[in-house]
């Protein structure tokens, strides 16, 4: 697998990019190639006076390289300049990534629906799954708030097919998770055929638990995101599973509510699995 890790070089990115237990994660799911990207904004200037920023910043992804390769991992490093979250997609599509990384301060203490506005625009019109790797806020020195990226997963499914792409992770999530919950929230809008919610959760927990991975199934009724937000922080999952709606180039734009909801204010981490690319 590759992964493109998209860094500001902030001290947000470096305590994700210097965590060895996230980087081992990684490699438990089965990455091998590691991407560095950090995009110089197209209205920052090489001209501009005292600021060298292509410079500065290949420095900095040569250090993060060196942790890559002694974490076991191959790793390139691509200094560009535009809009971050363009440029990000596009580098993710030329290099057929698997999956896009970035960290996040997560909740504001101010405004708990404000995630960095990098991450939120990748959120909406990422290209590949995308791991939002959440990081503490008001600190100086931040660390990684969930560093056992897959351990426990918390997954949320309306039975779409977007929620079905996102169950077929577990494919190699799997080989990093030892504990998953399985939701779903039931609402007027639902339609789940013939078959009851509570069974078709357990089929699903029937494949985990063949995986050996500990499973537990509940179903909530309410608000979608506001449930599953309140079942993640009873059960505390290192990371949130979602799937994102939208088929069409302009629908892909928006992400649905509910996502996005949950990337801007989950407490922990969240890996996004958006729907196919169409032409």
């Amino acid at each position: 697998m590759r992964a493109i890790y998209a860094t500001d070089l902030s001290a947000a990115s470096e305590a994700a990019i210097q965590n060895e237990t996230c980087l081992e994660c990684l490699g438990r799911i089965g990455v091998e190639t590691i991407h560095l990207v950090t995009v110089i904004p197209s209205n920052v200037h090489a001209g501009m006076p005292g600021m060298n920023f292509s410079k500065r910043r290949e420095q900095g992804l040569a250090r993060y390289q060196s942790v890559m390769e002694n974490a076991g991992f191959d790793s390139e490093t691509h200094v560009v300049r535009g809009t971050p979250h363009r440029r990000i997609n596009g580098i993710a599509e030329a290099e057929k990534a698997d999956l896009t990384i970035i960290g996040s301060r997560g909740q504001s203490p101010l405004d708990n629906r404000v995630i960095g506005s990098t991450a939120r625009n990748l959120a909406r019109t990422t290209v590949v799954p995308l791991l939002v790797n959440r990081i503490e806020r008001s600190t100086d020195e931040p660390d990684v708030l969930r560093e056992h990226l897959f351990q426990r997963v918390l997954y949320a499914t309306d039975f779409s097919e977007n929620a079905e792409r996102a169950f077929d992770a577990f494919q190699y999530l799997r080989h990093a998770t030892q504990e998953a919950t399985l939701v779903h929230i039931e609402s007027p809008k639902d339609e789940t055929g013939d078959e009851e919610p509570s069974a078709r959760l357990d089929a699903l927990a029937d494949t985990l638990t063949q995986w050996n991975i500990e499973t537990d199934v509940q179903i909530s009724r309410g608000d979608p995101a506001e449930e599953i937000l309140d079942i993640e922080s009873t059960v505390t999952p290192t990371t949130t599973l979602i799937g994102s709606r939208g088929q069409s180039r302009m629908r892909r734009l928006l992400l649905g509510s509910v996502s996005e909801d949950i990337i801007a204010r989950a407490q922990g981490n969240v890996y996004l699995v958006p729907p196919p690319r169409t032409a």
